[in-house]
């Protein structure tokens, strides 16, 4: 999947998925014409546990039912965890030891070992890394989550030492889950924006 095909994925599926559920923000309420309310369904389903990121909106399709649904956000919660706190546990705990990167980046192994690999890179470069699940998206058996990942550029990447530049980019994923694990994922990030805080050539 090319990075055009994944972008215009991702717009149909916030479209789709917007229409049939609807999307709520921490702190607000709008009904769906069902008996419980747009913030009653997907807010309850969040596990609210102070070490989780938490979503800054959530939408979820009704139609895979509560115990599904909740598996997911919880699911979305661990993966964001770990790339929010570099902390392998949370990898462990979300995703398949089978897991697959259909986008694998070159010189990314495949696998589990890629995430780790890719966050202890860039916490090399920018240790006061964070991630903000800015949006995510339940549906069937995919996650799709836009995030914001900020930081400062205190350490070094590719032979470059930051001066503390601030960095503020956004990044796509889909991810597919399967009985109890994510299994695989496709993913884009903004590098054109992040390298140029980086002040590094692409």
């Amino acid at each position: 999947m090319n990075s055009r095909t994944l972008i215009r994925t991702t717009a149909v599926l916030a479209t789709v998925i917007g229409l049939a559920a609807g999307t709520v923000a921490a702190g607000t309420a709008r009904d769906t014409g069902r008996h419980d309310s747009a913030h009653d369904w997907p807010q309850r389903l969040i596990d609210r546990s102070p070490d989780l990121v938490q979503p800054k909106a959530l939408t979820v399709d009704h139609s895979i039912g509560a115990r599904r649904a909740a598996q997911e956000v919880h699911l979305a919660q661990q993966l964001y965890t770990f790339w929010n706190t570099g902390q392998q546990r949370y990898l462990d705990a979300a995703i398949s030891p089978h897991f697959r990167d259909n986008t694998l980046p070159p010189g990314r192994p495949q696998g589990p070992a890629g995430p780790l690999l890719a966050s202890d890179s860039f916490r090399a470069a920018v240790p006061d890394l964070t991630c903000e699940l800015s949006d995510l998206l339940v549906t069937g058996d995919r996650i799709t989550a836009r995030l914001v990942f900020r930081g400062h550029f205190t350490g070094t990447f590719d032979g470059v030492r930051g001066q503390g530049q601030s960095v503020d980019f956004n990044a796509i994923d889909i991810q597919h889950v399967g009985t109890d694990r994510i299994t695989e994922d496709w993913h884009i990030e903004d590098n054109t924006a992040l390298l140029a805080q980086l002040g590094v050539r692409a």
